[in-house]
Parts: structure tokens; C-alpha cells; sequence
């Protein structure tokens, strides 16, 4: 089975491009989503955090703007969090490894946004943490900069600070394997991954 890593930066439209692959019939692991879970009333997080952030548990889960907050207030607190999320989300990967595998699937995309800032935190490859192949999706700045200032509560000093977090676009296409365009049409784009996934099916990737 091969495992596909997809990320790119914010508002590059890797939540487009992971929609199309599950279209195409591809399983997929969404990171984001699972997180979502594990905050929900009854996750995995709730209670760890609520213990270290108790002004964070609203209505039997976990508010992120409070968390968001207190990352703010005290970066410090990021690790914190990180250290009791990840190894949750890690599991939960697993998980849709493990059935990928019992089911006999080919091919499997992990939506993973922060993927290469958490390789290079751990000092990892790719190939290292059992990805055979990564696709990053790429626009140009100047769309980039209109579909993020575009979202609800977003501001230019907001997505600033949220690019000076992420690993530049530019060294992101360079660490990919497959680069796919979002800055054109669509029916492009599901063009391009129809080719990508067409590839990745019918050969081996090379190392």
C-alpha cells in the first residue's frame, strides 16, 4: 500500500485537492478533522486539556480560540498541547492505516497541513515516518493572499504571522515529490491529480 502525504500552505486549496481525491475513490486521513474530533464533547482530548486549561472546556469540550489564545499569551504553552494531541491524532492514523490495509487498498493520501514543519522539529524525512510519496498543492502568492484574506476574521497581520509559522511555499515545491497547480481552473487541477494518481497506481515510486 502506498501512502501519500498531501499538504501545502494556507490557502493553497489543499482541502479542494483532498475533496477531488476522495471523488476519486482514494481513502484519506484528514489531520485537521481528526483534531476536531478529539476537542468534540466525548474525544480523546478533552479531558487531558481541561486538566491543564480548565478555562478551555466549554460545553463538554475544547474551545481552540481558548487554546488559540493561550498560545498567544504564552508560546510555551504550544508544546504542551502538542504533547497531548499528537500522540492522540498519531493513533488515529494508525487506525485508518490499519483498516486501509485489512481492506486491500493501493493507495491512501494523509492530509497532514503542518507536514514538513513537523519533519523538520523531528529532524525526519518523509521516508522516515513511512511516506512514500508527498504532494504539495501550490498557487501563486497573490491568489494565495486573496482566497486567505477572503475567510471570516481574517487579517493581513493574521495571515503574516500564520505564513512566518509555515515552511515557505517555495521550499515546500522544492521537497515535493508531485507539485499540484492550484491557481488555474478546477477541471485543471482534477486533471492533474487524475494524472498523479494514475501514476502512483500503475507503478512503483521510485526511492
Amino acid at each position: 500500500m502506498k501512502i501519500v502525504a498531501l499538504t501545502g500552505s494556507i490557502g493553497m486549496g489543499k482541502s479542494t485537492v483532498g475533496a477531488m481525491l476522495q471523488q476519486l475513490g482514494i481513502p484519506l486521513f484528514d489531520a485537521d478533522a481528526s483534531v476536531h474530533t478529539l476537542y468534540a464533547p466525548g474525544g480523546a482530548a478533552v479531558a487531558p486539556l481541561a486538566e491543564k486549561f480548565p478555562q478551555a472546556l466549554k460545553d463538554g469540550g475544547i474551545d481552540r480560540s481558548v487554546l488559540a489564545a493561550e498560545v498567544i499569551r504564552d508560546p510555551a504553552c504550544l508544546k504542551q498541547i502538542e504533547a497531548i494531541v499528537h500522540p492522540l491524532v498519531g493513533g488515529m492514523r494508525q487506525d485508518f492505516l490499519a483498516t486501509a490495509r485489512q481492506r486491500g487498498e493501493s493507495l491512501v493520501v494523509l492530509d497532514i497541513p503542518l507536514l514538513f514543519e513537523g519533519l523538520k522539529a523531528r529532524g525526519h524525512r518523509a521516508s522516515d515516518e513511512g511516506i512514500d510519496h508527498v504532494l504539495v498543492v501550490s498557487a501563486p502568492a497573490e491568489q494565495q493572499s486573496q482566497r486567505v484574506l477572503a475567510r471570516p476574521g481574517m487579517s493581513a497581520e493574521k495571515f503574516a504571522t500564520i505564513l512566518a509559522k509555515q515552511v515557505p511555499d517555495a521550499e515546500k515545491r522544492q521537497l515535493a515529490d508531485t507539485v499540484i497547480d492550484t491557481g488555474t481552473s478546477l477541471a485543471d487541477t482534477e486533471a492533474q491529480l487524475r494524472a498523479v494518481v494514475q501514476q502512483l497506481r500503475g507503478q512503483e515510486i521510485m526511492p
